[in-house]
């Protein structure tokens, strides 16, 4: 077994709102030929990539914004896909707006073997933004409004790739990066592959505070690298880029190694392969140094972390 996952973060330019499934799928397939063809052996694809990114848009009700949900699975179109990559022995990972038969709503990422089958199912849990129209936004972000929390968990699954490696795999979404409490649940679990769809917009959310755009690449390359590095594993973090019914998302897909290098980075805001070679190897260097967590780790003096939510200032204040 040669240890070595070759992985492939398929960026996705803009899918415009008068763009057909079927042409969105055509782009898949071409990403998920020309990744084979290098030599990959999973396909990362973004956040919401069979859609625009439809939370930035103002609904009434669920019933008008069911349209961008998939009550199938697999969802409209990726039979096709999941047939090339089965012909082609890639397996795939992508992210849909899902509807349960029970009416629950969520964005749900998908990982699926070289033979077409569902292997691991993640629902984002950290869900970003507002459930109301806020008129002073210069962009809405309203997941709050048409996504329930993910109910999985963060779950991590063994895998074994034959003749290639075997590997422990988890799924972030975008907002879900941010947090060092998702990473360390995925860390917990020897994760060696954490793969991270996201759709980030270059326009400040906050209102009351302008960051120019270079820190939007920034803290989204900060936060992945860091991941990496205290969990001791690959990343692949891939994005929805380009200017999307007149809004621009900044992309900047990068696959990390776990010493938090960034290993390949999107040169462009179009549909783009970034293919890495991943040494798992790797992973087990810092396991038994640094970030050994049987070692080191003081979970009786984390309890914060856990059993609060905001913040909670010191009772007392000291004149010094």
């Amino acid at each position: 077994m040669s240890h070595i996952l070759t992985v492939a973060a398929a960026q996705m330019g803009p899918i415009q709102r008068t763009d057909s499934r079927d042409d969105v799928i055509a782009r898949m397939l071409k990403l998920v030929e020309g990744a084979a063809h290098r030599g990959a052996h999973i396909v990362v694809f973004p956040e919401l990539c069979l859609t625009p990114f439809f939370p930035r848009w103002y609904y009434e009700t669920m019933e008008e914004a069911d349209q961008w949900f998939d009550t199938q699975w697999p969802p409209a179109g990726m039979q096709a896909v999941l047939d090339l990559a089965r012909q082609k022995g890639v397996m795939l990972q992508f992210s849909y707006a899902e509807k349960t038969p029970d009416n629950h709503h969520f964005n749900t990422a998908s990982l699926v073997s070289r033979h077409g089958e569902e292997v691991l199912k993640y629902r984002k849990i950290h869900l970003p933004g507002h459930a109301e129209y806020i008129a002073e936004r210069p962009l809405q972000h309203l997941e709050k409004r048409y996504f329930e929390v993910g109910n999985l968990g963060f779950p991590v699954r063994r895998l074994d790739f034959e003749g290639v490696a075997t590997f422990n795999a988890g799924m972030l979404l975008c907002n879900d990066r941010r947090w060092p409490e998702a990473w360390r649940e995925l860390g917990l679990q020897e994760v060696d592959l954490v793969m991270i769809g996201y759709n980030t917009p270059v326009a400040n959310l906050d209102v009351k505070h302008e960051q120019p755009p270079h820190l939007k690449v920034l803290h989204s390359n900060l936060v992945v690298q860091a991941g990496c590095y205290q969990n001791n594993c690959f990343a692949v973090s891939v994005a929805k880029a380009g200017v999307e019914d007149g809004h621009a998302m900044f992309g900047n897909s990068i696959i990390v190694n776990p010493f938090g290098e960034i290993i390949a980075q999107a040169s462009t805001w179009s549909d783009e392969l970034l293919v890495a070679d991943c040494d798992l190897r790797l992973c087990h260097v810092n396991r038994a140094s640094t970030f050994n967590f049987s070692a080191h780790r003081r979970p009786e003096y984390y309890r914060r972390i856990v059993d609060q939510t905001g913040w909670k200032r010191p009772e007392h204040t000291l004149t010094v």
